[in-house]
Parts: structure tokens; C-alpha cells; sequence
């Protein structure tokens, strides 16, 4: 029996499986490869992908229990002309998420253009958790608030591409789309040779360009570092192999030192100012001297330093209002407003439960949508109605009615679907696409591929890793032209050290400091993709 012949069709999109039954042409290749294969030989390449990533140590923590991220075998194939409606469609979100941005924090004690010509209510900005007044009227050297950003787009029943949420606070999740790809170019060299398949691996020198451009004083050889809360935070993985590929140093706040207004970092040959840090610590963690003044993360004086032009910080401090998914619903809106253009692709349709007549609505058929709160991540306190209970939906009615403002929802949309290993068959699994930008100040380019991750229980639609998701490789076809550079199958292999964490944070009021910056360290990135 072929592998393909019982694969079953569902309401869903499937990307390799169309509705005839046979592959869609830009499968075609890896469908003729996986079938010929045969079970034995699928099982025996499926392992040797899993060892490749224990023993380069690319691991997570899921349920206090370290395993290998799940990569599956079968890519995500995205042919050119709709990776062109993603790319254009990414830049164009950035670019009105950085005009947002831009105008929320341009003046101090001003109100934002925005909200004066009606298109925002001013309120919805300053009850959102993660905006910061502390940062009002600060202006990057370039005007870059958004250095990276991962855009997370999902694809519907009807096939079409949707933008699900913003990711412009410290975006994770690229390295897994470096790691899966130099893996899977040696499970299938096959169709590496057989396909143009665009290369990932430049994606640190495309940061670091954009970390350069943003120095103070347009310093052209600024001194930039990667801060990470630590080696006990899930993202530690990332943090230590973008800093290594960009050739720069990784720092903790420790060693880092607010002077004179300017930063330092201490090293053996002493101290050295830091132009531009690529900040991977949270908003609150960051200066405790104003946000939260009990970490030992951050750098005290860092806003102050910021305030006097003397360091950049990317991200930018107080983003994470865009992020919020009460304002995610007006993004459409800031495209029309900002750049006079119609939003290239669209969002989820969603209710705003802040408003009356949409929370009448929501309460009254929330056993048919998924409930979200705004300031929620990694799938955390989301609730799909069509798979709770009684007792779990009065509850949620109860949290609607108690702060609408806390919450948005969604109809349950099926997530499009890409055959997945599982059990040594191949089933149908949900995904997204997370394509992650990098702002310059003049370009914003597009890594063209992207996370793609993979619900990999039956039915499940909610991807991320720390609620049990895994991820695939992501293969963007390149056109014809011999000047788009693709991934020949070559790339070298980076030895990889990681050390994870568990998630959850507890406040602990009676710990060392050691303690305390360990438990930091496990939040201070927030939650994992």
C-alpha cells in the first residue's frame, strides 16, 4: 500500500494534498521522494534527523523534561509567486507597525495622530499592559523601533493566507529556522539537488546590518552585544548561536554597567562602551531602576542611557502595544491610515469584546469561537469554545463580562494541514507560518521561509512548542532567475550548546539572588514559540 493512499481529507487546506487526492504541483517533487522511500526507510531518516538534533543539543523543555525539538521529516513547500504575497504583505505590516509605534511614543504628553484623527481610541493604548510611558518622546537614531519582527500568518479553509498576530517585542524562534534546515539538507539531498530551494543562513548578517545602522551618532563601527537573560532561559539556544554567527558578544546584565550616560561592558581587557544592544530580556526585566525593581536581569540606568542618545535597544522598549491583540484588530486599519494602501493580506476575523454589541455577540456563542486574552502568548489562557467544557465556558463568560477590555475572539478557523510522520504514517497536522523581518531604516527584508510550526496531536490547533507543538522546514521555491541565491545542500554543521528551563515562574519572596536570577532567567524572554 503507498503511503498516500489512505491519507484522509478534512475540512482543512492541505498544502502537499489537494482535494483530488493528488499532490499540488509544488509537492510534486517531494511527494514522488517521500512514496518511494518506503516505511522502513522513512523511519530509519526520521531517526537520524532526531539524533542529529540531540546531539547538536537543540533541545526545549516541555513539562520540566528536556527533549530534541520536534522536527518532522516532511518541509513545508511555498512556490514563489505566494511567497511574493507573503513578502510584500509582511513589509507592508512592519512598515505600518513601525508608523504606529513611531506615533504613539513621537511626543511626550502629546496624543498620537492616530487617536486625534479617530482611528484609535486613546484609551485602548494606555491600559495596554506593555506600553511604557517611561518611553514617551524617545527617538531611535534611524527610527527604527522594529528591528525584527515574526509576523504569524495561518491559512484558511478557502486556501487564503491571514495574519494571526504580531510578534515585534523580541520575536523567537529564527534559529530553529537555521537548525532545520541544515538538517534536513542531510535527510534529503535528493530534492535539495532536484528543487531551488532559497537559502535562511544569511539571516545574522542581515541583523547585524540592521543592529549596525541603528548605532548612535551613526558610529560605522559600533560595538554590538546580545543580552540574554541567561543560560536557564528556553531561548538561551537562540540567543548564544545569533550572537556567534553575528561574531558578537553575549552578555547577561551583569556585565554590563550604566555610566556618564553611557553603557559599558566589562570584559578582561576592561571596560568597552556598547553601542547597540539586541536586547532578548522583556520589557519589565529590563531596567529596574523603572520597570521592575526587583530584577537582577536588566541594567539599571539603561533608559537613562537611552534618554541621553548614547545606546540603542532592539527591540524597542514599549512595543509590545502593538503586540496587543486588541490592537492587532485595528492594524488593517493602520495600513489604510499610515501608508494609503489596502492591507495585502488579511487578518482573522475579530470580535473586539471591549465594544457592547461584539461581547453580546461573543457571550452569546462562545462555544462556537476562540477566546483569546490580549496580553496572552505561547497559546497561554487562549480557550477554543468547540472543545470546552460547561464549567470552563460560565467561567470564561464570567472573565468576559468582568474586563472585556482583557480579551478578543475569533471564529474557529482550520488551520491549513501538511502530512506529519506520526506513528510511522502520514497523517494530517495544523500549522502556521511565522516569517520573521529585519528593518534597516531603508529596507525591510524578509527571510524567505520562516518557523513553520506543527500542532502534532490530532486536531490540535494550537502550534507553539511549549503547549506541545513541534516544527517543519520551510522551503521557499526560487524563480528561475540565477540571481535569487538558493540552498544548495551545503551548509556547514555548528556545534550547539543549549540549556533549557521550564516556563512557568513562581514568586518566591524568601530566595538568594541566585535563586532569584535563575527563576528570572526562566521568564525573561517570555514565552517560547
Amino acid at each position: 500500500m503507498a503511503l498516500f493512499d489512505t491519507y484522509p481529507q478534512g475540512r482543512a487546506w492541505d498544502e502537499m494534498i489537494g482535494r483530488d487526492g493528488g499532490p499540488r504541483a509544488p509537492y510534486e517533487v517531494m511527494h514522488d521522494t517521500l512514496s518511494r522511500l518506503g516505511p522502513a526507510e522513512l523511519a530509519a531518516r526520521s531517526d537520524q534527523l532526531a539524533r542529529s538534533y540531540v546531539d547538536q543539543g537543540v533541545t526545549f523543555d516541555y513539562a520540566g523534561e528536556e527533549r530534541a525539538f520536534p522536527l518532522d521529516l516532511v518541509p513545508r513547500i511555498i512556490p514563489a509567486d505566494e511567497w511574493d504575497i507573503i513578502d510584500r504583505g509582511v513589509q507592508q505590516r512592519v512598515k505600518a507597525l513601525e508608523a504606529f509605534l513611531g506615533d504613539v511614543y513621537a511626543h511626550e504628553g502629546q496624543l498620537p495622530r492616530v487617536v486625534n484623527d479617530g482611528i484609535l481610541p486613546y484609551e485602548l493604548i494606555v491600559s495596554s499592559t506593555h506600553f511604557h510611558r517611561a518611553v514617551s518622546g524617545l527617538r531611535p537614531h534611524n527610527g527604527v523601533r522594529v528591528h525584527v519582527s515574526g509576523i504569524d500568518l495561518i491559512r484558511d479553509e478557502e486556501g487564503v493566507f491571514r495574519v494571526l498576530e504580531d510578534n515585534v517585542r523580541v520575536p523567537s524562534g529564527v534559529s530553529y529556522v537555521i537548525s532545520n534546515r541544515r538538517a534536513l539538507t542531510n535527510t534529503f539531498p535528493e530534492a535539495f539537488q532536484a528543487l531551488r530551494i532559497r537559502q535562511v543562513h544569511d539571516y545574522p548578517r542581515h541583523l547585524l546590518r540592521a543592529l549596525r545602522a541603528a548605532a548612535p551618532d551613526g558610529n560605522p563601527n559600533p560595538t554590538v552585544v546580545v543580552l540574554t537573560p541567561g543560560v536557564y532561559n528556553s531561548a538561551y539556544f537562540e540567543h548564544s548561536l545569533l550572537a556567534r554567527m553575528m561574531g558578537v558578544e553575549l552578555v547577561e546584565g551583569r556585565d554590563l554597567i550604566c555610566t556618564g550616560g553611557t553603557v559599558r561592558m566589562r570584559t578582561t581587557r576592561g571596560d568597552q562602551q556598547v553601542d547597540v544592544i539586541y536586547r532578548r530580556v522583556d520589557d519589565e526585566f529590563l531596567d529596574p531602576v523603572h520597570f521592575r525593581p526587583d530584577s537582577v536581569l536588566g541594567v539599571p540606568g539603561l533608559i537613562n542611557a537611552m534618554r541621553a542618545g548614547r545606546v540603542t535597544v532592539a527591540n524597542a522598549v514599549g512595543n509590545g502595544v502593538a503586540d496587543d491583540k486588541l490592537v492587532y484588530s485595528y492594524v488593517p486599519d493602520f495600513i489604510r491610515y499610515y501608508l494609503d494602501e489596502d492591507p495585502i493580506i488579511p487578518n482573522v476575523d475579530t470580535y473586539r469584546c471591549v465594544e457592547p454589541d461584539a461581547l453580546r455577540h461573543v457571550l452569546a456563542n462562545v462555544d462556537q469561537m476562540v477566546v483569546k486574552p490580549v496580553d496572552g502568548s505561547g497559546g497561554k489562557g487562549l480557550v477554543i469554545g468547540t472543545e470546552a467544557d460547561g464549567k470552563t465556558l460560565d467561567a470564561l463568560r464570567a472573565k468576559l463580562k468582568d474586563d472585556p477590555r482583557g480579551w478578543i475572539a475569533q471564529p474557529v478557523v482550520q488551520l491549513s494541514t501538511v502530512p506529519t510522520l506520526i506513528d510511522g504514517a502520514f497523517k494530517p497536522r495544523h500549522v502556521d507560518l511565522r516569517p520573521f523581518a529585519v528593518n534597516d531604516g531603508e529596507t525591510v527584508t524578509v527571510l524567505p521561509g520562516g518557523l513553520t510550526r506543527v500542532a502534532l496531536p490530532e486536531g490540535e490547533l494550537v502550534v507553539n512548542s511549549s503547549q506541545g507543538g513541534g516544527s517543519k522546514d520551510t522551503w521557499v521555491l526560487a524563480r528561475s532567475e540565477p540571481s535569487e541565491p538558493v540552498d544548495e545542500g551545503s551548509l556547514e554543521t555548528t556545534e550547539i550548546v543549549v540549556m533549557t528551563a521550564p516556563d512557568e515562574f513562581t514568586e518566591d519572596p524568601v530566595r538568594s539572588v541566585k535563586e532569584q536570577q535563575k527563576q528570572q532567567q526562566q521568564v525573561g524572554e517570555g514565552a517560547p514559540c
